[in-house]
């Protein structure tokens, strides 16, 4: 049965107050004087009422001394301590919850050793190479993989950074300089390997560190070299049969004719045979185009001028009264990438006023985004659209949007390809703005 402290104090102070009136009567009694008496009482209960308040706040120190050494176990990180409950007051309620609240720590506790178990073990094991720096340039965490990477299998904990990229690659310690993402080659053991580098700063325990990830790229970009390589002769060679075969059977064609003597036939034959050797010239020039791509050579351009030249050889609206401050891009490679992604667009389209250029121009980026109506393009197109060689249409060489990609980000840009809500794609030219 629960017995709570304000009935156990009030009960001691009646048991007070009863044997105080009774010593009153006894000695006004005796005594005769009210006065007397009162003092003589007063005197007489002092001793008594301190033993009792010892008595009755014993166990409350007595709880608090038991409560202050289990909050100084939680703060040195020990949760197996347990208090004893042997009290059915407010009291014992306080020592129960402080159990409980050491069970939940204890538990807290072990999951998050669990969890820090498991990512040590898949850090350690990662074949990325993660090292951890204090603010002091200090290594406090490195997994296997860069300890093989920068000290030749050798722990890394408690090493100056610093010191560790004096021995490195001067690639990597370029990397590290930049204090941002790169990718960057360098020599190992004869072999040239390409990295990747990311970097993190944040805070951990009220201090500023930083953390570095290599990761190896040279197996991966073989892999892929090796794929495009496969690509490109699959297309380059299915698109020399279609035209060597033509041209081919035109030229036996026109050798039999010869032999008849009928040369009014030898027109269309010829005519068959430049049309398809005009059609290689093309697609050859057009792989061309992507490799010897020059460098861009910004330069001031009026909006009005650009959408006037645009205009005489793709129809579209403008979407938006154009910037007042001109432009600043090489205007040929861009004029040149906007004219293929109108001709794009008006294909999708099949209808001139469903295309629209918007121009968005601010002091630290340019927009020229050209929209349509068409129908769109799946999910799968739309990550593969801006990849050389790829493309959906039945004659298409897959060098179109490549080559718009190539030259928004020899500006410094990028591309963007979006489905547009109600139909239709949006092809975005993203570039800096002008720069001294």
């Amino acid at each position: 049965m629960k017995i709570n402290l304000d009935l156990k104090l009030g009960v001691l102070i009646f048991i007070m107050m009863v044997m105080a009136a009774v010593a009153a009567v006894a000695l006004q009694a005796y005594l005769k004087n009210p006065t007397y008496t009162l003092l003589l009482i007063a005197a007489a209960a002092v001793v008594p009422a301190l033993l009792a308040a010892r008595r009755a706040i014993r166990p409350v120190r007595q709880v608090l001394r038991a409560m202050q050494t289990s909050v100084a176990c939680y703060g040195d990180g020990d949760f197996s301590v347990s208090l004893v409950v042997n009290r059915r007051d407010e009291l014992g309620e306080l020592l129960q919850a402080n159990n409980e609240l050491g069970n939940a720590l204890r538990k807290q506790r072990n999951h998050l050793v669990q969890r820090e178990l498991l990512l040590d073990t898949v850090a350690q094991h990662s074949p990325v190479a993660l090292v951890l720096v204090d603010p002091h340039q200090r290594v406090v965490y490195a997994n296997i993989a860069s300890r093989h990477l920068l000290n030749e299998g050798r722990s890394l904990l408690g090493c100056d950074f610093a010191a560790i990229l004096e021995a490195a690659p001067v690639a990597l310690r370029d990397a590290v300089a930049t204090e941002g993402d790169c990718l960057f080659s360098t020599w190992i053991a004869g072999t040239e390997e390409t990295f990747s580098l990311a970097q993190r700063a944040f805070m951990l325990q009220g201090q500023r560190h930083r953390m570095f990830l290599l990761k190896t790229l040279t197996r991966e970009l073989s892999r892929q070299e090796v794929a495009t390589w496969k690509k490109l002769i699959r297309v380059v060679s299915h698109e020399l049969n279609n035209s060597l075969a033509p041209i081919a059977s035109m030229a036996d064609t026109g050798r039999e004719l010869l032999r008849r003597g009928d040369t009014s036939s030898l027109v269309d034959v010829f005519a068959a045979i430049r049309e398809r050797a005009q059609h290689l010239h093309q697609f050859v020039a057009g792989y061309a185009a992507i490799s010897r791509l020059p460098a861009p050579r910004p330069g001031r351009v009026e909006w009005a001028e650009l959408m006037d030249d645009l205009a005489r050889q793709q129809a579209f609206s403008i979407a938006e009264p154009l910037p007042a401050e001109p432009g600043w891009f090489d205007r040929l490679q861009l004029e040149q990438a906007l004219i293929n992604v109108l001709k794009n667009a008006h294909e999708a389209s099949g209808d001139a006023a469903q295309v629209s250029i918007r121009v968005q121009q601010t002091p630290q980026e340019q927009r020229i985004e050209v929209c349509d109506r068409g129908p769109g393009m799946t999910e799968l197109v739309l990550a593969q659209a801006l990849l050389p060689f790829y493309s959906t249409k039945h004659d298409g060489t897959g060098l179109g949007l490549a080559l718009c990609r190539e030259i928004a980000e020899a500006h410094g840009g990028t591309l963007r390809l979006s489905n547009r809500q109600g139909g239709g794609i949006s092809v975005m030219f993203v570039l800096p703005g002008y720069h001294d």
